[in-house]
């Protein structure tokens, strides 16, 4: 028996009222900057049973200090550290982040931890070794970690699956209106981000068409994942997530 969550990334409405739409959230302020373990916690307390938190990692593991990203943090890491940390770089500054994001994962008790790479860190061998001899080392945590590559990963599935393929706990994230993910495993994990441009669309209102379309990949991905996240990322997603789960109902129903 498989079970499907479908929520948004990032509370689009007031917190409790959020808590009694949806019975899950993708936490996007642990990607800007590192909130204190307590912020998460009290998520975690405040939320109701059975709710599932999950999260995205900190921009400083994936994110280069040039990327426009920075922009949003409330504190950027130092200039000393250019070259040491993002890009998925295996260094031990980049390790140590990744022990800062996994401290706020354990007190949100989060399913899945998202690691999105920005359209920069295409494939290249540099970076497919950046991202085995990562994943190899961060995998080992008991957590669920989801990678998202973006860019020119696409045109490359078969490098793609190498890296997921390495480590038992890592899944391929994708937006399924543009791409399959490379190997489906016991959690199967999807982004919305609007449908049309080379990545993202947020201001993008899925038709009844798009979501029926999508339940039929729910459909597919069923047979061999247990648990499905489906997690909107429009200007809209508040909305069309709701639509979803009624347009879907067989499928997503919570």
């Amino acid at each position: 028996m498989h079970s499907v969550y479908v929520g948004c990334c990032g509370y689009c409405m007031s917190r409790s009222k959020y808590y009694s739409t949806f019975k899950t959230v993708e936490i996007q302020e642990t990607f800007y900057d590192l909130p204190t373990e307590n912020r998460m916690r009290l998520l975690r307390e405040e939320s109701p049973p059975g709710f599932v938190f999950n999260m995205k990692a900190y921009q400083g593991i994936t994110h280069d200090l040039d990327s426009p990203t920075w922009r949003r943090a409330r504190r950027k890491p130092s200039e000393t550290l250019r070259g040491s940390i993002g890009l998925l770089r295996p260094t031990r500054e980049n390790i140590e982040l990744w022990e800062e994001t996994v401290k706020r994962a354990k007190a949100l008790e989060a399913k899945v931890i998202v690691v999105q790479t920005p359209p920069s860190f295409g494939f290249s061998d540099e970076n497919l070794r950046n991202s085995l001899d990562f994943f190899s080392v961060i995998t080992q945590r008991g957590f669920v970690v989801g990678w998202e590559p973006r860019g020119t990963w696409m045109d490359h599935p078969q490098a793609v699956k190498r890296v997921i393929e390495s480590q038992d706990n890592l899944i391929h994230v994708v937006d399924p209106f543009r791409s399959k993910p490379v190997v489906v495993k016991e959690v199967s994990y999807f982004r919305l981000h609007g449908i049309g441009g080379r990545d993202v669309n947020y201001s993008y209102k899925y038709t009844d068409t798009d979501l029926k379309v999508l339940c039929d990949s729910l459909r597919e991905i069923a047979r061999d994942s247990k648990e499905i996240y489906v997690m909107f990322n429009n200007v809209s997603m508040a909305q069309d997530a709701q639509r979803f789960i009624s347009v879907c109902a067989e499928v997503a129903s919570q």
